[in-house]
């Protein structure tokens, strides 16, 4: 996938940001030198925090978007079936989700959250020239968004080391490399692309939720 480069692909990449970045992750997960002390529970509670706030997040950008969206904007967005995560067979329900094992609903997690990761970059570098009022604002919630997925990201590798993972972990391809030529069309595949990523946010949350409540050993029915 061939996605612009430009000064702010290249602001993404400075020192400072990954150092922000690692920061954050420590802060919110556990520190590189003691992750393996930290107990299961207390993993799957930071891990639902940072899926509590991605979905959030995801939920004000939308709210933001709504403010100045096209008439026809709803009618030309494409069909959530679309969406380039829709082909990843997830449990439909509650029943079925705890149903599933555990190491099978983590590999779900992270085929569903790392599927993202080329999507929110092109979302993160599209953003600043968004034809929209509050695009500066859209950005830097974008980019905040982008920064909560790579913690998340992180936090789920050490899980993987608590629970093991199965065999179907397998990120999906993004194929969109571009929002559109002109200023309508980029409005609403940004957005649609966002009702993706609010869709599955959801979904990772819920499941996150799942396995926390699994690990204290809760009632299913209160799960």
């Amino acid at each position: 996938m061939k996605i612009r480069t430009d000064k702010r692909e290249r602001d993404m990449t400075r020192p400072s940001r990954v150092g922000r970045l690692h920061l954050t992750v420590t802060l919110l997960l556990c520190s590189s030198l003691r992750c393996h002390a930290v107990g299961l529970s207390d993993l799957l509670d930071r891990a639902s925090q940072l899926s509590d706030k991605l979905h959030a997040l995801s939920t004000s950008l939308t709210s933001d978007l709504d403010t100045h969206f096209p008439t026809m904007g709803r009618i030309m967005m494409p069909h959530p079936s679309t969406c380039h995560t829709s082909s990843l067979q997830t449990p439909n329900d509650k029943d079925q989700v705890l149903s599933v094992p555990e190491s099978e609903l983590l590999s779900l997690i992270r085929s569903l959250l790392l599927s993202w990761n080329d999507p929110l970059l092109l979302l993160a570098l599209e953003a600043p020239t968004l034809a929209h009022p509050s695009n500066s604002a859209i950005y830097s919630k974008t980019k905040e968004l982008q920064d909560n997925t790579h913690s998340l990201s992180a936090g789920l590798e050490h899980l993987t080391h608590k629970i093991g993972s199965s065999n179907s972990f397998t990120p999906l391809p993004f194929k969109g490399g571009n929002l559109g030529q002109d200023n309508t069309s980029r409005l609403i595949y940004f957005h649609f692309l966002l009702s993706c990523f609010r869709r599955d946010s959801h979904k990772i949350d819920s499941f996150l939720k799942v396995l926390r409540c699994r690990a204290a050993k809760l009632r299913p029915e209160t799960c």
